[in-house]
Parts: C-alpha cells; sequence; structure tokens
C-alpha cells in the first residue's frame, strides 16, 4: 500500500465535512431526508473534488439514497493529482435526528491508502462492540458472542469501576430490545439514540464524553468509518457481519463473506495512514452545531490522525458568500 500521504492531509479533509455540515444544517427540523442528503452529499463530493488525492469510495450511499451518488460504491473522486487512496464517508450522520431538529447529526469522513479498508459488498449492517483505550486491553474476540454481562465485567475490571458505573451507547431499534434488556439487568445505564451510529462510536472510543462502551448492529458504511477514528483515539473494536433480512444474508452467501470472522480495527482498516474528520451538523454530545448569522455560520469539527495519535478541534467561521 501507498504511504505517499500528506501529512496535512486531515486539514484538507476536514473541508469536506464542513461543506456537508453547512449545506445540511439549512435542513434542521424541515422534515424532508431526501433534500437533506442529496444537498449534503452534493456539497461534500463537491469539496472532495478539489482535494490532490485520487480517491475511491470504498462503501457508499447507495443504500441510504437509493439514486444515483457521486458518493456511491467504487466511484472515483479527488482531482487525481495525489495519492491513490480509499474514503468511506456519510454526509449526514443521523439523518432523522437532523430534520426533526434533534441533537447529535454530524458529517463524517475517513480517508487511508488504497487497499487499506475493508469493503464487504453487498453487506449491509454489521454487530459492533467499541471501547476507549483505557479499556482497550478487554475487549477480546470472544466478547462477540459473550452475553453482555461478561463483557461489561470485563471493562469495568480494567477501567476501575463497578459495572453500575458503565455507561452503553445503543441504537434503539427493536433488534436491540433483548441486548438493552441485558444490559440494564448488570445494572449499567444506557444511552439509547435512534441514530448515530458513528457518533456513539465517537462517545465510546474518547475519554471525556461519559460513554464507555457501544454495543450492538449498525451499518457497516459506518463501521469502516468507526474503525478510522477508534484506530486514531487508540481504542478498540470488534465487528462481524450481520445480515439483517434473508434478501441481504443470501447476497452475503452468494459474495463468500464470512458472517463468522470476528474482525478489529487493524482489520478494518490496515496500517497508520489513516484521517478522520467530523463536523457537527445540529448540537450534540461530540460536537456543536453549525450556527447561522447572517452571511456568517461558525462549525465546530475534530480531525484525528492515526500515525501520530493527534486530535485537533477546530472552530471555524465560514463567510457563507465564499462556500
Amino acid at each position: 500500500m501507498s504511504e505517499n500521504i500528506s501529512p496535512n492531509l486531515g486539514l484538507s479533509l476536514v473541508r469536506v465535512t464542513e461543506a456537508a455540515a453547512l449545506a445540511a444544517g439549512r435542513w434542521m427540523g424541515r422534515g424532508d431526508p431526501i433534500a437533506a442528503n442529496l444537498t449534503a452529499t452534493a456539497a461534500m463530493a463537491d469539496t472532495f473534488n478539489t482535494l490532490d488525492v485520487d480517491g475511491c469510495i470504498v462503501i457508499g450511499e447507495e443504500g441510504r439514497l437509493g439514486l444515483a451518488s457521486p458518493l456511491n460504491s467504487g466511484n472515483h473522486i479527488g482531482n487525481r493529482n495525489g495519492a491513490p487512496m480509499d474514503i468511506v464517508a456519510d454526509p449526514i450522520d443521523g439523518t432523522s435526528l437532523l430534520i426533526k431538529g434533534s441533537p447529535g447529526a454530524i458529517s463524517v469522513a475517513g480517508i487511508a491508502p488504497r487497499g487499506s479498508m475493508w469493503a464487504p459488498a453487498p453487506a449491509v449492517y454489521m454487530e459492533k462492540i467499541i471501547v476507549g483505550s483505557r479499556a482497550a486491553e478487554a475487549l477480546v474476540p470472544a466478547c462477540m458472542d459473550a452475553p453482555a454481562a461478561w463483557t461489561l465485567a470485563l471493562v469495568a475490571r480494567v477501567t476501575n469501576k463497578h459495572v453500575r458505573d458503565l455507561v452503553v451507547f445503543v441504537l434503539d431499534r427493536p433488534r436491540h430490545a433483548d441486548l438493552i434488556q441485558e444490559i440494564q439487568a448488570t445494572g449499567a445505564r444506557v444511552i439509547a439514540r435512534s441514530h448515530g451510529d458513528v457518533s456513539g462510536a465517537l462517545m465510546a472510543a474518547s475519554q471525556d464524553l461519559n460513554v464507555d462502551i457501544l454495543m450492538g448492529i449498525g451499518g457497516v458504511s459506518e463501521g469502516v468509518i468507526a474503525a478510522c477514528a477508534v484506530k486514531s483515539l487508540r481504542g478498540a473494536m470488534l465487528g462481524r457481519l450481520a445480515p439483517q433480512s434473508p434478501e441481504e444474508a443470501e447476497a452475503v452467501r452468494v459474495a463468500g463473506l464470512d458472517t463468522q470472522q470476528i474482525l478489529t480495527s487493524n482489520e478494518l482498516v490496515k496500517g497508520n495512514n489513516i484521517y478522520f474528520a467530523a463536523t457537527g451538523i445540529s448540537n450534540g454530545g461530540v460536537l456543536n452545531g453549525v450556527h447561522y448569522s447572517g452571511a456568517m455560520a461558525e462549525t465546530d469539527s475534530i480531525i484525528l490522525r492515526c500515525e501520530t495519535g493527534s486530535r485537533r478541534s477546530v472552530h471555524t467561521e465560514h463567510l457563507l458568500e465564499l462556500v
């Protein structure tokens, strides 16, 4: 894999998530998910095409929009003047949150050298467990099949906490009803959010957001994006394909994908030349949302660089007539 990556690529990547957030923020509370996604996708793609990269979308948006999109799997993006790169991006992580005016919607993107990212097409869903650096040693493959109580006990032990002090992020889905009850039975506390898979991963992998672990089934693309962030934050992650319909299960079988294989973040995204960027769209626990004021707007972002472990917080003022 090519290691020829600009040391400033993270600063370029954040322009992409900022552009998507600025476009999506205008749709907050307006109840139109298609328009919000189309607008944010166009802004993200247009900005990507100004970057000095020869990018390829590894896992795209076709499952979300059902439309032709510049961010669909296999599409090339960037001006092709730079290194060949794998790209995975979500213009709006938490679309339903955004259109209802709820907190927690963010724009995210990850980038790494070509051939680095796991691309299990046509799979859509995967099971995930994510923890931060303090609990990384506790996360072993056996956790994927163990009762939640066992995994939470391991995390509690290495973080020097009681299980009742742990906070677990779980997507609020019918498929997680038993998991949530199992977690609650241990005495641990649950944050159940309707959407925001990547936002939840950031909460779990960070050390300052009062979430100890993410558990449950979410999107494959969100899982690969999350792996970029988790590796950069020195956390740990386990993932395994989890088809959620007979049609997806058959497509996965025909593609020869292994639904029993347990992958770590190092296998989801290989190497250390990885960058992750996120920008808040609506106010949330991870990032502040876009604030508009006349001809100006302000955004709140983070940039993660895996190779150095650096985390940059970026507050940007935008002159709207220039974006």
